[in-house]
Formats: C-alpha cells, structure tokens, sequence
C-alpha cells in the first residue's frame, strides 16, 4: 500500500503515543526509536527489572493510546541545541546515542512534545491526536531487536503497531494478513512436500524434496528457454573465489554480507555472495571487437551471503540464493534496445505467471551519502537519466526511490502484487559504468582502438528460492496445471483396474506429462482426498466404464469435469493447456 503523507503523519504521532502509554506502565523504561514503517509502526524499548509486555498489557496499551487520540493532544516541535538535547534525555542512553551521533553535524536537533511528553524527533505528525481515526489502529505483537541491528549491542523489545487511515482499510488488511497466514509457504512447502530446513545442516539453507527440485527445476527451465530464444549464452563459474577479485570490484569495502574466508595456499578465499565479479573477468580473458557486442552470459548459480538469523524466513530470506544472473556487455549506442529486450523477456515470463500488475522503481544513488558508492558524479548521473528515459518510454507507472541503488550503479526494480495484493519486489536490471572500469574490460572500435563497454546486469527471478516462495504464496500451493510438480493423479477404483490405469500412465509419462498412479490399499475416497490435498489439478478415477470404452474420468481442481474422453484427446487437451500456460 502507497503511503501518503497524511497516513506517515498518523503512523508516526502513534508511535509517540505507544512510548507514553508505555512509560506509564514502566516509568523507568528505556527509548529506542520508533519509526513509520509499511502497514504501521514500531516502538523499541528497554524495559526495567527484566519486564516483559504480556497480550494483556499490549490491549491496555492500544486501549491508553486510544483515550489519548480523543483527548486532542497537540504536537508541538521545536529546535534545541546538542547540549539541551543531553540535558533533556539524561537517563535516556539510546537518545544519548543517537544525539552524540548527530552532534558532529553540527545542526540544532528537533523534539516534538505530546502532552509532558518529549521525544527526539524529525516530524511529521498530525497537529492534533484527533485527526487520528480511534478504530484504525492496533497494536500487534512484540519482538526482540538489537539497538542499531548489530548483536553487540543490548537486545531491546520492540513492539509493533498497524495503522490505516480507516477502521475498513485496517479490517481489510487484517483478512489479507489472515489469508497470508493459510498460504504461508513455510507450511505449505511442509504439506506439499517441496522444500525443509534442517539444523543439522544450517538456517536459512533450505532442501528441496522430488517435487520441490521438480517445481524449481520447471522455473528455472522457462526462463532458459526464454533466454535461449534471445540470444543468452551460458556459462559456468565457480562457487569460491580468492578475495583479490573482491578487492577489484570493491566488494570488501563496501559489501557487508560476506561470510569470513578460509585460508588456501597462503590466500583469503570467499564463498560467492554475487557473481560480477566472475563475470567480468570471464569477459576479459578474450579480446572483443565491437562487431561482437552485445555479448550477453548467463549463468543460473547459488550464492552464498551472511544474513542475520532474526532475518531468515523459509525461502524469501534464505542464506543460499540461487540467482538467474545475467550480465550483458555493451556498446552505449546499445544500451536501450539491450534493456527493451530485457523488458520484453520479463513482461513474458511473468505473463506465464498470471502476474500482471506490477510497477518499475527507479532506484537512485542517496545523494546525501554518495560516500557508499564507486564511481564519478558524471557517470552517475548518465546511468540514471539513461534508465529515466527508458522507463518513461514504456508507458508503464513508475516511482523513484533514493539509497536503493547498487553500490555500483542504478537499478530498475520491478514491484509486483500478489493474489492478495500484498508486494514484492522480484525483477532487477542495473546499469553500470563503474565495474568495467575497475576490471579495465574494453572492446576493439571501427578505428582498431580500445573503448569501454557498459555492463547491464539482470535477473528475472531474483532468486530461484525467493520466488518459489512467492510463488508458492500467490497460488496458494494450486500452481498452474504447467508448474504443477504433479499434474495428473491416477486413481483406479480397485485392484482390477490397476492394469488399464498403468496403461494410461506409460501414455501420459510418454507425452511427457508429470503424472502419478496411487494404487495403495486405501478406499476411493480416501484416494480422492489425498490426491485433492496435494493440490493436483486433474484426478483420473478409472474404473470398469472407462477400461471397457478405453477413455478416462477426469476432474479438474476447479471443479470441471471431463467426463468418458478419449485418452488421446485427454492429452491433447492437458498438453494444450501446459504449452499456452494457461492460469485457470
């Protein structure tokens, strides 16, 4: 959901709100800070004697909140000096933290007071607490977060918050969080049998059971089809690497993921947590004139990066992330139609997906920190009105957002919403100017001389783990009969049929559709269950009418019938509907 100023202004005066209903049961508690953030906002605190919030008193909280927001308190800001900020917050040391931090900008600080309570804050808010709709708020949960991320620091409660600008926008995002809650795929992928994590091999590093490896292997496939019809050539790389490459392209400065090195002959080497780098080197090992180029590698390979395990979550934050990576070295007069077709390639692919309603974030340096970047102004500044421009051309909707860049060049990120509208941020392409320097790549021109090229980097997926995840979520586990791990189950009445339905079974495997055959001791109905919560989008039940005529009973997940067809037809029909990718 877009949030506009209005709703930022309410998110944030609640926060305020949170951290005075909380002193009140807790006088001695301890601030942190309490940020808007999608959907709502949060409140991290340090409780006094090892207190910890109870549901009961989040109700009671929510409850003082709500009698405030009919009070009509106002928000008053007003700028104060470092030193009266410290007087201020004396005995407050996360406030004294981050007073200390900003005190060598040398700017006044901005407190804003609600009632007789102050906190350290930018703004913005509402005036007054009645602007504030009484039923569009709640408070949700607790959880535990270290001050400033880092695990050194005092690990704090942090306790969370929603906030719409109506009671029905909140009631609508509550049935859509209840809905998530039965597609979580984390319990789905347990149910279906696609993927587990296990301790003994590590967090965040997930195994995928048969029809998990059959649903990835199905993905990534399609996207090696749509690769190959556009020119894409593979190549292979290696999973570690001797951190001299990570010197070059100025990850060891700037990226904070990488897991620490091992030693091997005397060297530091890394496991891979992206594949430029390799790339790039494998494009500089042979000379390139500018007849060749484009030259577009791709390559589908896990890489490996440091999350913090509070951040894991079965597929969607994962520690090993296997990438469709592609890297396309150019000439600049062939920056656009290289892009055009990385936008034709995706606006396909997730046609296949039925996910059609999407929007391109156009992702800029942070241009008060350019410190966190390589690379001049200038060819900044060509990067990003370079992507502007052929964004803008499509016609399709589009926003800006800074300090989401690339340590090493813009981006386009592509936001797509799910079945139950919620957004996730799946395709990327950035432009880079800056890495083809560091590695000296050039190509030969008209006149024998060497000029640089411009490297665009691409991934459809992001990560093969990732949108399973996703994907797993906006099916709901009723993947697409194409996509389907299992696309027909076949169920013979009894034991007398089973001949007749392994018949029908060697036909279908042989028209290369995933078929099964569950001929077990169970009853039909049983049978029938089983086969309807694995989710299969066609059920055969073959008994003496079909073994007779030689057809088959099909019924479709939907509900459809198809009832005595001839098998062939059957499978000219299924196999129709797998090549068109059809999305019932």
């Amino acid at each position: 959901m877009e949030q506009t100023d209005s709703l930022h202004n309410i998110r944030h005066s609640l926060a305020h709100l949170l951290a005075i209903a909380v002193l009140e049961k807790d006088p001695s508690a301890k601030l942190g800070i309490g940020p808007v953030i999608d959907n709502g906002f949060y409140y991290d605190f340090e409780f006094s004697n090892g207190y910890t919030p109870t549901p009961e008193d989040l109700k009671g909280f929510e409850k003082a909140m709500r009698k405030m927001v009919n009070k009509g308190l106002l928000f008053e800001g007003r700028e104060v000096s470092v030193d009266d900020a410290k007087k201020i917050f004396a005995g407050q040391p996360y406030k004294l933290d981050l007073i200390n931090e900003l005190e060598g900008e040398g700017k006044n600080l901005t407190i804003y007071k609600t009632g007789e309570f102050e906190d350290l804050c930018k703004g913005g808010h509402v005036e007054n607490t009645k602007e504030i709709p009484a039923d569009a708020f709640t408070i949700t949960h607790t959880a535990g977060a270290y001050w400033r991320g880092s695990e050194k620091n005092q690990m704090l409660t942090r306790i969370y918050g929603l906030a719409f600008e109506s009671g029905e926008a909140l009631d609508s995002y509550k049935k859509q969080l209840e809905e998530a809650r039965k597609r979580d795929h984390r319990k789905l992928g347990k149910e279906l049998e696609l993927f587990t994590i296990v301790d003994e091999i590590g967090a965040g590093l997930p195994l995928f059971y048969p029809k998990g490896a059959l649903l990835r292997k199905t993905i990534e496939h399609f996207i090696s089809e749509q690769q190959k019809k556009r020119g894409y050539q593979d190549i292979w790389i290696p999973h570690i690497t001797k951190g001299t490459l990570y010197e070059i392209s100025g990850h060891l400065d700037k990226y904070d993921a990488m897991y620490t090195p091992m030693k091997i002959d005397e060297h530091d080497y890394y496991v891979k947590p992206m594949n430029c780098p390799h790339f790039m080197m494998l494009y500089k090992t042979l000379q390139h004139s500018y007849k060749e180029l484009p030259v577009r590698y791709t390559c589908t390979t896990t890489n490996y990066r440091y999350e913090k395990s509070g951040e894991l979550s079965g597929l969607t934050r994962v520690r090993s992330l296997t990438q469709d990576d592609c890297h396309v070295f150019t000439r600049p007069d062939q920056i656009e139609e290289e892009i055009d077709l990385m936008l034709d390639m995706i606006k396909e692919v997730y046609a296949g997906f039925g996910l059609s309603d999407f929007y391109v974030r156009i992702s800029l340096r942070d241009s008060k920190n350019k410190d966190k970047y390589i690379g001049s102004d200038d060819v900044w500044d060509t990067a990003e009105n370079a992507l502007r421009g052929i964004v803008k051309k499509t016609g399709w909707k589009y926003e800006e957002a800074e300090d989401e860049a690339a340590f090493y060049g813009p981006k386009l990120d592509f936001m797509f919403k799910d079945a139950i509208g919620r957004q996730w941020q799946l395709s990327t392409i950035q432009l880079d100017f800056n890495l083809p320097e560091r590695f000296d790549l050039n190509y030969i021109d008209e006149a024998n001389e060497k000029i640089r090229p411009v490297v665009i980097h691409r991934a459809v997926l992001g990560s093969t783990e990732r949108f399973m995840g996703v994907m797993i979520e906006h099916f709901a586990g009723n993947f697409p009969l194409w996509l389907s791990p299992v696309q027909v189950k076949i169920l013979p009445i009894s034991e007398k049929y089973v001949e007749y339905a392994e018949k029908v079974r060697a036909e279908l495997a042989n028209a290369d559709i995933r078929v099964e055959l569950d001929d077990s001791n169970e009853s039909l109905g049983k049978r029938i269950r089983i086969a309807k919560t694995e989710k299969v989008p066609y059920i055969l039940v073959l008994g003496e009418k079909e073994v007779e005529v030689g057809t088959v009973t099909a019924e479709r997940r939907d509900g459809a019938h198809l009832d005595a067809v001839a098998l062939d037809v059957f499978i000219s029909t299924i196999t129709k509907e797998i090549t068109t990718k059809e999305i019932w």
